[in-house]
């Protein structure tokens, strides 16, 4: 996820797009700088329920107790949408994961105004998802 901007630059990236179109494009960007995903990673265990499309997220704990985000959807929006969730999570403790909420985010990119009620009920899946298996690292 080296290829990714932080925090900082995602919220002054997403600032920069004049309109909804704008930032649907730049997300769908930020879906295809995820690294591909291992055949072997796609497992029931890793697939999302509550998404309409097929979305696979794994989770691991480096050496220094951080979680690692690694993950594919079929449908490009939504690995945009999950990229977003990674880059808000990324260099957390399975603790920090599970005390931050990134809803808020999403509001301030203003991102979840935009996203049709499916898209919506996925994304809250992919976050419901991430924090409980981040309470099971713990």
């Amino acid at each position: 996820m080296a290829n990714l901007p932080d925090k900082d630059k995602l919220v002054r990236n997403f600032s920069r797009c004049l309109d909804w179109e704008d930032k649907y494009l730049y997300v769908i960007e930020l879906g295809g700088r995820l690294p591909p995903l291992a055949d072997a990673e796609r497992q029931p265990q890793n697939l999302i329920s509550g998404c309409q499309s097929q979305v696979w997220i794994v989770m691991r704990q480096n050496p220094q107790g951080q979680v690692e985000f690694h993950g594919d959807s079929d449908a490009a929006i939504v690995k945009g949408l999950m990229t977003v969730v990674f880059i808000l999570y990324r260099d957390l403790t399975p603790q920090q994961i599970v005390d931050l909420d990134v809803r808020p985010f999403f509001a301030e990119l203003a991102l979840s105004q935009h996203l049709t009620p499916s898209r919506s009920q996925g994304l809250e899946a992919m976050i419901r998802a991430i924090r409980l298996k981040a309470s099971q690292l713990l």
